[in-house]
């Protein structure tokens, strides 16, 4: 006789207790009416994940007790297995529980807590050291938690205690390649143990992190036999045989490259906003430069045209090209859209300053005034309009203070802050081929910031090519300059490079977040002291 199992790959909002325990609830009375003698939720789900300093509270720590204790109140004709904080005798564990009959019949406590990249959870939780095993349906099922998978011996504890299925609770944040990895991670435990696994993963933006779904389950012999889709909310069904193996289910294809990371940046601007609150939307300054042109594709694909407005600011270095092309982007994305000249305060800026300024050169400071004017038109726009503001800026610019402080850098949420200007061009042009909205001419003229008569970006920067490839080896990698330049780069350009990335670091410190899309991302992942004497 075989097993039936739901799947729910899950996204919740941190904090939001009742809210996540209602959700939870819905998703188990359905899997219940497909026959399931089992859901799965991932890790944290009832808390969402990570919910932090949240932990230390006594009041939250409750309310999860209250929500879980209702839960199970609620539930029957059906088995929950779902993820959870549980404080015991004093210890705070993060915990997995397989509910029944009303009551937590079950409970394993992960063992393997990371403390690496964005993960800080020895801060909050202790470590488990013993094995759970349950029986579902009369199979023998092992349940680990997220990291456990990531080590050997929590799996080989659950199979030497009887399991003949695994299934891993998780709550694995998105960056380029992260799901050949994880197979790689589970093909190797399913070898080691001879068990079939069924890996459940959360979905969904919280903060600078994006969870991006994609359970999947892999039987005895390695092979992939179901796969959730990327990016959405689903409930899966997979039957699993008697003696523990998992039968043929839907595979959903895992996407290109850009196309990943694509779908990770607009679910991460849908759920940052609209999880914040901001029901009207966004608001960005819209250029004709390829940096706006791809935040505002990717708003409108996240939102909605409705719930997006784009501002032309033109100043007196405006190309005519770039207002036509702002242009012809709002129309064919059909969003809100104004055409307000900054030349008005940026003359009277300069006549304010005119006595201070005397007998000195026109330096970087008018063009950052420039860029200052635009954020007060925009800043302006969003509080009167409810929208939150996106910026635009790159992680190219970021990495090497390409960026002005209370200008460009002011808003809400930065949705390229990790996106390479190499990855930028390569997703603008994957969009236009899903159907062309950023102008072509945006794609193949030289970039530039237009603060000042015929710039262009590579005026102060390397040719982004060769600009990312050293940043790549020197934020993601953590190379040396000695390693760099024996890559086949420039001594001076890499010196040169490397000090502006140093430099910036205050800068980045003071940007709104954005969302980790690479191995290594500035904030949660990159920490450096903004004071540093190490050169």
């Amino acid at each position: 006789m075989s097993l039936k199992l739901a799947l729910a790959q899950f996204n919740p909002v941190v904090g939001d207790l009742p809210g996540n325990a209602e959700r939870i609830l819905g998703l188990v009375r359905r899997a219940r009416e497909q026959g399931a003698a089992a859901v799965v939720f991932p890790e944290l789900a009832l808390t969402g994940y990570p919910p932090e300093d949240l932990l230390l509270r006594d009041d939250f720590l409750a309310l999860s007790e209250k929500m879980l204790a209702q839960l199970c109140a609620e539930i029957s004709g059906i088995d929950l297995i779902l993820g959870y904080p549980r404080r015991r005798q004093g210890r705070l564990y993060n915990a997995a529980g397989l509910i029944r009959n009303g009551a937590v019949a079950a409970e394993y406590h992960k063992s393997e807590l990371p403390n690496y990249g964005v993960f800080d959870e020895r801060r909050y939780f202790t470590a488990g050291r013993e094995p759970c095993v349950v029986e579902i349906g009369g199979l023998p099922v092992g349940l680990t938690i997220c990291e456990d998978i990531w080590k050997p011996v929590p799996a080989r504890r659950a199979a030497e205690a009887g399991a003949r299925l695994l299934i891993n609770l998780n709550a694995s944040p998105f960056h380029l390649e992260k799901n050949v990895e994880r197979l790689e991670v589970v093909r190797r435990r399913v070898a080691e143990t001879g068990l079939p696994v069924i890996y459940v993963n959360l979905v969904g933006g919280q903060d600078e992190l994006l969870f991006d779904g994609g359970s999947f389950t892999v039987d005895a012999g390695g092979e992939v036999v179901q796969r959730s889709p990327l990016f959405q909310e689903e409930l899966a069904l997979i039957e699993i045989d008697a003696d523990g193996a998992p039968q043929p289910g839907a595979v959903a294809p895992l996407p290109e490259p850009e196309a990943a990371v694509y779908g990770a940046l607009v679910l991460g601007v849908h759920d940052y906003v609209l999880k914040s609150g901001f029901r009207q939307g966004v608001v960005l300054g819209l250029s004709g430069g390829i940096d706006s042109a791809l935040t505002a594709a990717i708003a409108v694909d996240a939102l909605g045209p409705e719930r997006v407005e784009v501002v032309m600011m033109p100043s007196r270095y405006t190309a005519d090209m770039s207002n036509q092309d702002a242009l012809e982007q709002a129309r064919r994305m059909g969003v809100r859209h104004s055409l307000i000249p900054i030349e008005p305060a940026f003359e009277a800026f300069l006549g304010m300053l005119a006595d201070e300024f005397a007998g000195l050169p026109m330096d970087v400071t008018e063009e950052n005034i420039q860029a200052r004017c635009r954020c007060i038109v925009l800043m302006a726009i969003s509080n009167k309009s409810g929208r939150m503001l996106l910026t635009t800026g790159n992680k190219s610019e970021m990495s090497v203070g390409y960026a002005t402080l209370y200008g460009d850098m002011a808003g809400g949420f930065a949705p390229l802050k990790d996106v390479f200007k190499t990855m930028v061009y390569r997703l603008a042009r994957w969009r236009n081929a899903q159907g062309e909205v950023i102008p072509e001419r945006v794609l193949e003229r030289p970039p530039s910031a237009e603060l000042r008569p015929d710039q262009v970006d590579t005026d102060s920067l390397p040719p982004y090519e060769v600009l990312d490839a050293i940043l790549e080896r020197y934020v993601e990698q953590d190379q040396g300059i000695a390693e760099i330049v024996a890559a086949g780069h420039d001594e001076h350009l890499v010196k040169r490079i490397v000090r502006m990335v140093d430099n910036a670091e205050y800068k980045r410190r003071q940007a709104p977040p954005g969302i980790k899309v690479t191995r290594r991302a500035y904030g949660r992942d990159r920490r450096y002291p903004i004071v540093n004497g190490f050169k």
